[in-house]
């Protein structure tokens, strides 16, 4: 069976570090690096915490530094989330594993430029490496075979009223990448944030009782608790992971194809993720978006991932 080749491209960051360990062993995918960007919290931290994981789980994938500041606006993260850390909760063993010394940027050009148009690229963070590397080296565009992201979301915002967090984050990032004439496939807020990770799932997943189940318990310990802080869920919406369960089961998620657009102009409602659900526009689809989750099927997957570490 052929492997999908992805270029997971993230922000670690709780929900992104369960996306690492789901990916990082799935005799479907073949992960040809992980990129490190910004959002989360700062890109130092967001990298160390990408290397604490991948060493963590003994994963064999090399990891890239990217863009430390979005293109156009000021910086933010998601500390309230996801702690001074960015990955507070676990305690890891010293870090020896260390970055590689390419860009995640140049890794990025020169892994689609090298490619047969057959890699994914995989955005769960702030999309400023991908928009950058199409920037600086266009004829990348037409060698990603999709992008796959987790942002945005069609009803509400999780940051402001009208934008998520990854696209708020560098929305002229995103509108650079929707706007690529590529494939897209958005999972946004309006199915993650079906996929609560309550206290009963994370029993189960440590009743499976190796080093990834560990981790994974011992992140939801901390992301469950600031979500409950901060948003009243009673479980953590486990946001990241639902774009590599795609990637693995495709009929996890359902979707809609439809015109998306990313305001980058409006005061009020910057970041957020147009997208045209009933064809009011009745302008041509440009994305297919996510619009309902298979719960169950989606932390079987979950289970699956984890137990891949046994």
């Amino acid at each position: 069976m052929d492997k999908r080749k992805i270029i997971l491209d993230c922000d670690p960051g709780h929900d992104d570090a369960v996306a690492i360990m789901l990916a990082g062993k799935n005799e479907k995918l073949d992960v040809q690096g992980i990129t490190v960007v910004a959002g989360n919290q700062t890109l130092d931290n967001t990298t160390r915490n990408a290397l604490n994981v991948v060493q963590c789980l003994g994963l064999d994938i090399p990891v890239y530094a990217g863009c430390g500041q979005p293109m156009v606006r000021e910086k933010r993260n998601a500390g309230d989330i996801h702690g001074k850390s960015g990955l507070d909760g676990p305690v890891f063993e010293a870090l020896t594993r260390t970055l590689e010394k390419k860009h995640a940027v140049e890794f990025i050009i020169r892994t689609l430029m090298d490619s047969d148009g057959d890699i994914t690229m995989v955005t769960t963070g702030p999309m400023t490496n991908l928009a950058m590397a199409m920037r600086m080296e266009p004829r990348i565009i037409e060698k990603i075979h999709e992008i796959v992201l987790m942002g945005g979301a069609f009803a509400n915002g999780n940051t402001t009223p009208s934008a998520e967090f990854n696209i708020f984050a560098d929305a002229e990032a995103a509108y650079v990448c929707f706007n690529s004439g590529r494939p897209i496939t958005m999972v946004g807020l309006d199915v993650t944030r079906k996929a609560l990770c309550y206290p009963s799932i994370v029993e189960r997943m440590s009743r499976v009782g190796n080093v990834a189940s560990k981790l994974f318990a011992d992140l939801m310990a901390h992301f469950c608790k600031a979500q409950k802080e901060v948003y009243g869920w009673e479980g953590g919406p486990l946001h990241d992971p639902v774009t590599i369960a795609y990637l693995i089961d495709p009929t996890v998620i359902q979707t809609k194809f439809v015109n998306a657009q990313i305001e980058i102009r409006s005061e009020q409602s910057y970041g957020r993720t147009n997208c045209d659900m009933f064809q009011y526009m009745q302008l041509k689809p440009t994305a297919h978006v996510a619009y309902e989750i298979d719960v169950q099927k989606f932390w079987n997957i979950i289970e699956e991932g984890i137990r891949s570490y046994s």
